[in-house]
């Protein structure tokens, strides 16, 4: 992997994608994860302005502080970064109080977690709109073209995607190269959406290192290989989910109507 070309690459594309869209800059949720730091220092280097939003509800303090000290770095790194903090904690809580009650407590706790993301959606696009901003995207190739593990209209509700060519491994790569912090490389990766302490594969069932594999079977259409049990297990994985979130991964299904019915 040829990091140095590959930096060059997404931040040049960045640049370009922006000034040929006649927009001043990007804004961009940084969460503590790998993903966002990667992609919010990618935009920083384009040398355009970049918002980065910290948008905790009921976030644990180690995610928020992660977030913080990555900002700080990159604003004291790039002229063009500014930052700010948008607590949604107290609007999600009155978005509760609002709802009918329903007995299905599984259901409820992940339509929670979506509408989470999606409060963070809006809030980007308030400031993408007050400043002439594009929404930089922080999703990674297994988890928009694998298992579609992201919200739809959440954090899947973005004007632009600069990694998500790129394979969770190759992320971290990535984020060596820019010297994003231990503590974000050494942290399990998480949604942060239901403000526990669950990770990426206490929800999926496998490591993204297993997902990744499981894509390249089925990419090569190996997919009834010599694989150990483990092997066919995440396989089974990767495969139910690919297959429950393609409607995340393709187009809007449109009604063509016949021209005679017109």
């Amino acid at each position: 992997m040829q990091v140095e070309k590959l930096t060059a690459h997404i931040v040049q594309w960045l640049k370009q994608y922006a000034l040929e869209s006649k927009m001043d800059g990007f804004v961009i949720g940084v969460s503590g994860g790998v993903d966002s730091a990667v992609t919010s220092t990618l935009c920083a280097m384009t040398g355009l302005k970049t918002l980065c939003v910290e948008m905790p509800i009921h976030q644990s303090k180690e995610q928020v502080t992660r977030a913080q000290e990555h900002i700080a770095g990159l604003e004291k790194q790039f002229t063009g970064v500014t930052s700010t903090q948008v607590d949604l904690s107290e609007l999600f809580e009155g978005f509760k109080t609002q709802l009918p009650e329903i007995s299905n407590s599984d259901t409820l706790r992940l339509s929670l977690a979506n509408t989470r993301a999606r409060l963070r959606m809006t809030t980007l696009y308030y400031f993408a709109g007050i400043h002439k901003y594009l929404v930089a995207g922080t999703g990674n190739k297994v988890e928009d073209f694998g298992v579609g593990f992201y919200t739809k209209y959440g954090d899947g509700g973005v004007d632009l995607s600069p990694i998500a060519d790129l394979l969770k491994s190759q992320v971290y790569t990535l984020a060596k190269y820019l010297k994003v912090s231990k503590d974000i490389l050494e942290a399990a990766p998480t949604d942060g959406l239901f403000g526990d302490s669950r990770t990426d594969q206490d929800q999926i069932g496998a490591s993204y290192d297993e997902l990744e594999w499981a894509m390249k079977m089925q990419e090569s259409g190996n997919t009834a290989g010599n694989f150990s049990p483990r092997e066919e297990e995440v396989f089974k994985i990767y495969t139910r989910l690919n297959k429950a979130n393609k409607h995340k991964m393709e187009p809007i299904p449109i009604c063509e109507i016949p021209l005679e019915f017109i």
